[in-house]
C-alpha cells in the first residue's frame, strides 16, 4: 500500500513545482503518504485538507484579508478563524482543489471561530475540471445538508455514495440569524485509482480473444463514462449467427440492444427477437455515470447510477442461450472493415474508465499495449476536457430569472447571437433585444415546445437535450439556425438599437420595454456568443459585466424527474422543470401517478353499481401490481357468480394414451395464475366442474397407482376428482355411495365394457383452477376416454363485508407496517356514535400517517414525509356519527394528497416539487387506535383496503381482546344490502333502503324508475353542490370542470326508441362545459363533450349501427380526466 501512495508522488511534486509549493508542504505530504495515507487508503476515511497549499482554496469573494478561503480548515483559529464572503456576495461559495481525483467519503463543517458566523444549510457540488459541476444529494429526494448551530461545533456527514472528484464546492444556503456566513471544513477519503481512456469521437478499441470466438451463457460488462455528446457507441460485439450486443448513448439516453441469434436447428429453436431497453436521459452532462450490464441466460439487467431496468430475451430455450462473439468486441465505436477512419455508427466522444468485459480490464490491457488490444484512431489514457470549455448557467425561476449582457456598438447593421440551451418546459423566453424604432423588440421564445421568432420551427426543443441556436441580424433580415438545420429568415422594419442590452431567459421587472411573452426560461444555457465574442460569465457573476437574477453559474441544474419513473402501471412519464406528469392512457389506471384502477374489484361490486349480467373487467387487487382481467359476471341469481374461461371447454376424446406416453392438455385461462389466485382468495366459494366419461376398460387407478391425474395452480399433482376431497383417490360417487361397483371409488375404475362417467365439482380453493390434465390408460382395443373441464366459477366477496367492532377500552388491531413509501391509498367504511376516534395510524422515526374522525362531522388525513405535517380535512354537512355506514378514501402520492368522504367533493393538496418524498414508516399499523392509546375508535370498520390489499379484520379481531369480528346490525352483511347504490339505513327494528342516489326504487332499490317522453318533451334537473371551506362554490359546481385534474363522471341509462335524432342526456355546467349522449339521424350513438373552455368540442361514435330499433339498450359512460369509457349492450325487455 505504501507503493500505491508513492506512485503518485512524481505527479504531485510536478504539480507543486508549477505552483511554487513550499518545502514544508513537500515534506508534510511525504510524511502523510507514509504514516497517514496507508490507513486512509485501507479505510478511505482519512482527512484530505490538512496538507493542501493555500492555492487549493478559492471562494466567490472574501470579507477581509484575515478571512481568506485558506483559513477554512477545520478547527483552525489563525486570523479570524475561518472564511467569510462579502456581505454583497449574491452567490457565495467555497471551493477546494484536492490536486488530483480523490474518493471522498465524508465531509465536516464548522462555523468561524469565536464569532456569530456559521452556515445552517448548504449544497455540495463536485467536479473533475472545476468548470462543469454537479450537485451531490444524500438521497433521491434532497440535496441539502444540515449545517451548524454555533461557531465551534463540528457537524459531520458520511456520504451515502462516495464521490470521485478533484474539486469540491460548498454553497451556503442559510446562515446564522445573528451574524453572517462563516465556514471551516474538512473532507475525508483517499486516493482514487482508475484506468481511464479518452475517445475523441474518431477512435475506438478492439479486443481480440485468445481463441477464435467466445460462447457465453453469462456476461458482465461494467464501466464508468463521461460524455461530451448525446450519441455514441460504448460497447459493441457480434457473431456470425446474427447475435449481437450494443451499448450506446442515443439522444442522451443509455440504450442496450441485444439479440441472441439463431440456433442451428431453426425449427426447434426459432430466432430470438431483437430486444432493447432504455434508461436515463441528460447523459451528455460531462459528468461520470456508472453502468453495469449483467446477463444470465435470457435474463438481462441494465443498471445505471443505481437504477435498474430488466428485460427478457425471447424465442430460444434456456440451455441454448449462448451469446457467441466471433468478431472482436469494440469499445467507443464500430469501425468499418477495410475503411480506415470510417465507422458504422456515431462514435463515443468522452472518457471511459474501469472498463471490465467479463472480468477483463480492457483499458489496463490497452495502456500496457497488450497484443489482445488494437487501437483505432487516437485513444489516450487521461481524461481531457473539451475545448472550448462548456460552462453552463442555470435559469431557476419561471418568473424572475434573466441574464442581461451589454451589446457592444455594432457598426450599424449587424448583430450575431449564438448559444446552446436545454429545457423541459414548453414555454419560455430565450432572447430579447430592442430595435431602433421605439418600443419594438426582437424576441426569440419557446411556445408550445417549439421555437418562435415571428416564424415557427417545427422541431421539438423541450426534450432536455442541448440545442444550438444562431441568430443573425443583417440588412433588415433576421436569420435563425437551430441545430444546423436549414436557415429560417424573416424581414423586419427596423435596425437593432446599437448599444442596448440584450436579455437572455427573461426580462427584468424594469427593463424599458422588454416583457416576457409567456414566462421566463427555466433551463440551462452555455456558449453564449455576441457578435462572435464569447461572453465571460464569471465576470457577470462577480458583478463586472451585465446583470442577472435567479441564475446558478457553473452548473446545469436540469434534473431527470422521470428516473426513476414514478408513473405506476406502465404510465408514460413526461416532465417540466419543476415536476413530472403521468399519461395513464390505455393503462386501465388513473390518478396523478396512474395509481388507481378504473375498474371495480369484483362482480359483486358491479352489481352494487346497478349492472346486470355481462362481461366486465375486474381488478382484484385495485391499485396493486396486477392488471384488470375480463370475466363474465352472472347476476341472475341471488349469488353473483364470476366466470373465468379457458382455451378448451368442450368435450375432448382421448385414445391411444399409455402411462409411458400419456395424453397431456394444458389449460390457459383468460386471466394469469396470479390474477386467479387473488380472485379465488377474495371469493367466498369457487368451483370447477370436471366430467370424465370412460368406456371399454379405461381406468383411473389400478392397484392403487393412479393412471390419470391433474395439476393444480401450483403445478402439484392431484389424484382426487370432482365431488371428492383432497388426499384420496376418489370420485363423487364414492362419497355419495352410488358408484356402479362399490368395490371401486370411481365409476371409471369399474373396468366394464360400458360407458360410465364421473362428474363433479372441484371446490378446494387452494388447488383451483385445474391447469393440466393427464390421461394414461386409453390404449387398449376399443378403449377411450372423453373429458370436459368447465370454466372456473366463484361467488361472494369475502372482503366487501369483512369487518370488526371496536368497544370501549382502548383496544386496536395491529398489522405489519404499511408499505407506502411512494404511494398510499386507504379506503374503508365506518359507522360510529362517537364524536372522535383514530381510524388508522402508522408511525416512523419522524414520519407518520394518520386517518381519524376529529369532530362528529369531520374526517382528517394527516401525514409527514419529512417536510413537516400536512393535513386535509373534509367537513360533512350532516353528522358522521349517525350509526350509518360512511365511506372514506385517502390517498397520498408524490404529486398530491386527497381525501374524500361519501359523495362530498374531493379535497386535494399539491405536493411540493422539492424536498423529501418517501414515507418512512417503522411501527406496526394500528387500526381503530393509536400508538399512545389516545382517542381510540368506538364503532365498526369494514372493507379496509391499503394499496389494493384488503386487510382481514375479522381474523385479526379473533386474536385481539376488546375487538370482535363482524359488525352488529341489519346492514352489516351482504345478504341485506340495498341494491343499485341504494343506502342501507339502520332502524330500531329493521332497516330501510334509501334510494335517493339510485336510478331504482322499491324496498330494495331494485325497481327501475322509467319515464315516457313525447316529442318535444324533456326533464331538467338542477344540482347544487355543497361548497367547501377551501374553494369557492363556482369551482366546485361541476364534476366535469376540466381544469380540475380529479374530475370524473359515471353515467348509466337504459332507453328504447324508434325516433331519430334524439337527445338522451345532456349535462352542462356553470363553466359552459358539457357532456351529451345523443342518437344521430342514422340512429348511431354519439358522445359529445366540451371539457376545456380553451379547446373546441369533440365527439365520437362508439356504436355506428342504429340503436333506434325499438329494443332496450343499456349505455354506461365512465370518464376519468381525459379518458372516456363507453359500454353499450342490449337488455331483455319484458
Amino acid at each position: 500500500m505504501l507503493y500505491r501512495n508513492l506512485d503518485i508522488m512524481p505527479a504531485v511534486l510536478a504539480n507543486m513545482s508549477s505552483r511554487s509549493a513550499s518545502w514544508f508542504y513537500i515534506v508534510s505530504y511525504f510524511v502523510l503518504s507514509i504514516f497517514g495515507s496507508i490507513h486512509a487508503a485501507n479505510n478511505c476515511n482519512g482527512p484530505l485538507l490538512s496538507v493542501l497549499p493555500e492555492s487549493s482554496f478559492e471562494s466567490s469573494s472574501t470579507s477581509s484579508s484575515s478571512q481568506l478561503p485558506h483559513s477554512a480548515k477545520l478547527n483552525r483559529r489563525e486570523g479570524e478563524g475561518g472564511w467569510a464572503p462579502e456581505r454583497s456576495d449574491r452567490q457565495p461559495w467555497l471551493q477546494l482543489d484536492l490536486r488530483q481525483k480523490m474518493e471522498v467519503t465524508a465531509i465536516a463543517t464548522q462555523g468561524r471561530s469565536g464569532s456569530s458566523d456559521w452556515v445552517t444549510s448548504f449544497m455540495l457540488l463536485f467536479s473533475d475540471s472545476g468548470l462543469a459541476w454537479k450537485q451531490y444529494g444524500q438521497s433521491e429526494d434532497t440535496g441539502t445538508y444540515t449545517g451548524n448551530t454555533n461557531s465551534e461545533g463540528v457537524v459531520q456527514h458520511k456520504l451515502v455514495h462516495s464521490i470521485a472528484a478533484r474539486f469540491l464546492r460548498f454553497v451556503p444556503l442559510d446562515w446564522s440569524t445573528t451574524g453572517w456566513i462563516g465556514l471551516r471544513v474538512e473532507v475525508y477519503g483517499c486516493v482514487y485509482k482508475s484506468d481511464v481512456a479518452d475517445f475523441n469521437g474518431r477512435s475506438a478499441l478492439l479486443y481480440r480473444f485468445n481463441q477464435k470466438s467466445q460462447r457465453t451463457v453469462k456476461d458482465v460488462i461494467s464501466l464508468r463514462f463521461k460524455s461530451y455528446g448525446a450519441d455514441g457507441v460504448l460497447v459493441h460485439g457480434e457473431g456470425h449467427r446474427g447475435d449481437y450486443l450494443t451499448l450506446e448513448l442515443h439522444h442522451g439516453t443509455l440504450a442496450l440492444h441485444l439479440n441472441l441469434g439463431k440456433h442451428n436447428d431453426a425449427k426447434l429453436y426459432p430466432s430470438s427477437a431483437n430486444v432493447s431497453v432504455f434508461l436515463g436521459c441528460l447523459l451528455d452532462d460531462q459528468l461520470w455515470h456508472y453502468v453495469l450490464v449483467k446477463r444470465s441466460n435470457k435474463q438481462v439487467n441494465l443498471t445505471m447510477d443505481g437504477h435498474t431496468r430488466h428485460l427478457s430475451t425471447t424465442g430460444v430455450r434456456h440451455h441454448s442461450l449462448m451469446y457467441c462473439i466471433s468478431l472482436e468486441p469494440f469499445f467507443g465505436g464500430i469501425p468499418i472493415p477495410g475503411k480506415p477512419g470510417s465507422f458504422l455508427r456515431k462514435n463515443f466522444h468522452g472518457c471511459i474508465e474501469n472498463l471490465y468485459y467479463n472480468g477483463v480490464n480492457i483499458i489496463n490491457l490497452a495502456k500496457r499495449r497488450k497484443l489482445q488490444i488494437h487501437s483505432v484512431g487516437n485513444v489516450t489514457f487521461s481524461c481531457s476536457e473539451p475545448q472550448p470549455q462548456m460552462v453552463s448557467t442555470t435559469f431557476l425561476s419561471s418568473s424572475s430569472s434573466y441574464l442581461s449582457l451589454p451589446l457592444e456598438p455594432l457598426g450599424v447593421w449587424g448583430l450575431d447571437v449564438h448559444f446552446h440551451f436545454r429545457t423541459w418546459n414548453q414555454e419560455g423566453l430565450l432572447f430579447s433585444t430592442g430595435l431602433a424604432q421605439g418600443s419594438q423588440h426582437l424576441v426569440l421564445q419557446i411556445s408550445r415546445g417549439q421555437l418562435h421568432l415571428m416564424v415557427h420551427g417545427a422541431a421539438d426543443v423541450t426534450d432536455g437535450l442541448w440545442h444550438s441556436v444562431s441568430l443573425s441580424y443583417r440588412d433588415l433580415m433576421v436569420s435563425l439556425v437551430l441545430d444546423n438545420e436549414p436557415t429560417s429568415t424573416v424581414d423586419v422594419q427596423s435596425h437593432a438599437d446599437s448599444g442596448n442590452s440584450v436579455f437572455f431567459g427573461g426580462c427584468p421587472q424594469y427593463s424599458g420595454g422588454c416583457k416576457n411573452p409567456t414566462v421566463a426560461f427555466q433551463g440551462c444555457m452555455r456558449q453564449i456568443l455576441l457578435n462572435n465574442q464569447l461572453m465571460d460569465l464569471p465576470r457577470v457573476q462577480q458583478g463586472l459585466l451585465g446583470n442577472y437574477s435567479k441564475l446558478q453559474f457553473d452548473i446545469c441544474g436540469i434534473r431527470n424527474r422521470c428516473l426513476p419513473n414514478f408513473c405506476e402501471h406502465d404510465g408514460r412519464c413526461t416532465q417540466s422543470w419543476d415536476t413530472f406528469y403521468c399519461d395513464c392512457s390505455g393503462t386501465g389506471y388513473t390518478g396523478e401517478t396512474c395509481h388507481n384502477s378504473i375498474y371495480e374489484a369484483s362482480c359483486a361490486a358491479h352489481r352494487q353499481m346497478g349492472s346486470t349480467s355481462g362481461y366486465f373487467y375486474i381488478d382484484t387487487d385495485g391499485s396493486g401490481p396486477l392488471k384488470a382481467t375480463l370475466v363474465y359476471c352472472n347476476m341472475t341469481e341471488d349469488k353473483v357468480w364470476t366466470v373465468v374461461d379457458h382455451n378448451n371447454r368442450g368435450f375432448v376424446n382421448v385414445t391411444g394414451a399409455t402411462t409411458k406416453k400419456p395424453y397431456v392438455m394444458r389449460f390457459n385461462y383468460t386471466a394469469s395464475l396470479e390474477q386467479l389466485r387473488t380472485l379465488i382468495g377474495r371469493s367466498e366459494h369457487c368451483q370447477q366442474e370436471v366430467s370424465l366419461h370412460d368406456g371399454n376398460k379405461c381406468a383411473l387407478v389400478v392397484d392403487g397407482r393412479p393412471l390419470s391425474w391433474w395439476l393444480d395452480r401450483s403445478g402439484e399433482k392431484q389424484t382426487y376428482w370432482g365431488g371428492s376431497v383432497p388426499g384420496v383417490h376418489q370420485c363423487s360417487c364414492s362419497l355419495e355411495e352410488n358408484c356402479i361397483d362399490m368395490n371401486y371409488f370411481c365409476n371409471c375404475d369399474a373396468d366394464t365394457h360400458l360407458w360410465v362417467n364421473d362428474t363433479g365439482l372441484l371446490s378446494y380453493k387452494d388447488h383451483l383452477p385445474l391447469t393440466e390434465i393427464i390421461i394414461g390408460d386409453t390404449n387398449r382395443t376399443g378403449s377411450a376416454a372423453v373429458y370436459r373441464v368447465g370454466s372456473l366459477h366463484c361467488n361472494g366477496d369475502r372482503f366487501l363485508w369483512n369487518s370488526a367492532s371496536f368497544y370501549p377500552g382502548s383496544s386496536s388491531l395491529h398489522f405489519p407496517k404499511f408499505q407506502a413509501e411512494l404511494s398510499a391509498d386507504i379506503s374503508l367504511y365506518f359507522k360510529t356514535t362517537a364524536s372522535s376516534g383514530v381510524l388508522l395510524e402508522n408511525l416512523g422515526t419522524a414520519d407518520f400517517i394518520t386517518l381519524k374522525l376529529t369532530t362528529p362531522s369531520a374526517i382528517t388525513f394527516i401525514f409527514d414525509v419529512g417536510n413537516g405535517p400536512v393535513d386535509l380535512t373534509v367537513t360533512s354537512p350532516v353528522p358522521l356519527n349517525d350509526k350509518q355506514w360512511h365511506y372514506v378514501r385517502a390517498e397520498r402520492n408524490l404529486k398530491e394528497a386527497s381525501l374524500q368522504v361519501d359523495q362530498l367533493p374531493l379535497h386535494t393538496l399539491e405536493a411540493p416539487s422539492e424536498g423529501h418524498y418517501r414515507l418512512q414508516l417503522k411501527s406496526l399499523l394500528f387500526i381503530g387506535g393509536s400508538t399512545f392509546k389516545e382517542s381510540s375508535f368506538l364503532g365498526c370498520i369494514r372493507a379496509l383496503t391499503l394499496n389494493g390489499v384488503t386487510l382481514d379484520l375479522e381474523e385479526q379481531a379473533k386474536l385481539t381482546p376488546g375487538v370482535t369480528p363482524g359488525c352488529p346490525g341489519h346492514c352489516s352483511s351482504s345478504a341485506s344490502v340495498c341494491h343499485n347504490r341504494g343506502r342501507c339505513m339502520e332502524k330500531n327494528s329493521g332497516y330501510v333502503c334509501d334510494c335517493t342516489h339510485s336510478a331504482y326504487n322499491g324496498p330494495h332499490c331494485k325497481k327501475e324508475v322509467s319515464m315516457s317522453f313525447e316529442s318535444g318533451s324533456s326533464v331538467t334537473l338542477t344540482f347544487q353542490i355543497q361548497s367547501s371551506s377551501r374553494q369557492p362554490i363556482h369551482s366546485q359546481s361541476s364534476g366535469i370542470y376540466a381544469h380540475d385534474g380529479e374530475s370524473r363522471e359515471n353515467v348509466a341509462l337504459s332507453f328504447l326508441t324508434t325516433r331519430t335524432p334524439a337527445m338522451l342526456l345532456c349535462v352542462s355546467t356553470y363553466h359552459q362545459q358539457y357532456l351529451a349522449i345523443i342518437l344521430a339521424n342514422n340512429g348511431s350513438l354519439q358522445i359529445w363533450f366540451h371539457l376545456n373552455r380553451e379547446e373546441r368540442a369533440e365527439n365520437f361514435t362508439p356504436k355506428a349501427s342504429s340503436l333506434a330499433d325499438g329494443q332496450l339498450h343499456r349505455v354506461q359512460v365512465h370518464r376519468e380526466g381525459k379518458d372516456l369509457y363507453v359500454q353499450v349492450k342490449i337488455q331483455p325487455f319484458f
